[in-house]
């Protein structure tokens, strides 16, 4: 039997990418689609609603949310009251409203994928970003997009923060306090993780993590395109994967590397 899916930001640059992904993939049947800008429209045989209340209405197995900081979490918490799995694939969310959703999908017994990007070689750059974290303890984490995306720092980056964090919390050789100038030029602090972000044409997206060592450094670095194919297969595997889970599983590396050592 096919996955049912509905995918929110339908429209979007990652969504659309998502939806047509889902039509020619014969695991899943596209029963919603969103899109306020869009909503009487056809895709794929489905006519988009304007809000996901009314795509819900049919019954769905899976949600795929690919809107925005705005409605992400609303959309996540209305889908697991209702027994319906979710794939997060928007950016924006905090470590706190992924403590709410973890809260509220445990109790409902849904499964929740979230991840600040579901590009394989992405989750690639995390992986091995993560290793050298456990045996260099000076890091930071370097963001470049295009110059209109809203949301900073990028999905990716925060996501990449936050897991170096909890390796380990980096040591800094000046602490920020005693610096002399404006502090925000040393970035914002996410787990404890110094990032920076910037926002300029000629980018489209780029995440680096660059460690260094007394006459030595090394960069991770992760760039991608203008095609949002590389978040398709991604995404759908966190999909076929999220009936199966229960609570919620941050990040496609947890899914990739479930069974490494």
């Amino acid at each position: 039997m096919s996955i049912r899916v509905c995918v929110a930001g339908a429209t979007g640059w990652t969504g659309s990418a998502v939806t047509q992904g889902i039509l020619r993939d014969d695991t899943f049947e596209l029963v919603g689609a969103v899109a306020r800008s869009a909503a009487g429209k056809d895709m794929g045989g489905v006519t988009i609603c304007a809000t996901l209340a009314e795509a819900l209405q049919t019954p769905t197995d899976v949600l795929i949310d690919y809107t925005g900081a705005g409605p992400v979490k609303d959309h996540v918490l209305y889908a697991i009251e209702r027994g319906i799995a979710v794939v997060v694939g928007s950016s924006g969310m905090t470590a706190a409203d992924y403590d709410d959703i973890a809260a509220k999908a445990e109790e409902k017994g849904v499964g929740v994928v979230g991840g600040g990007n579901f590009s394989v070689t992405a989750t690639m750059m995390q992986h091995l970003a993560l290793i050298a974290a456990q045996h260099i303890p000076q890091f930071e984490v370097l963001d470049f997009a295009w110059a209109e995306k809203e949301d900073v720092p990028s999905g990716t980056a925060r996501e990449l923060a936050e897991k170096l964090g909890d390796v380990q919390k980096p040591k800094q050789a000046l602490a920020i306090e005693s610096l002399h100038g404006p502090a925000e030029t040393r970035g914002a602090n996410i787990n404890g993780v110094q990032v920076h972000s910037v926002r300029l044409p000629g980018y489209k997206l780029r995440c680096e993590a660059v460690f260094g060592m007394e006459g030595e450094r090394l960069s991770v670095v992760h760039e991608a395109g203008q095609s949002a194919e590389p978040y398709v297969s991604g995404t759908l595997l966190a999909a076929k994967m999220s009936v199966d889970v229960k609570g919620l599983v941050r990040g496609l590396d947890a899914l990739l590397f479930a069974n490494d050592g």
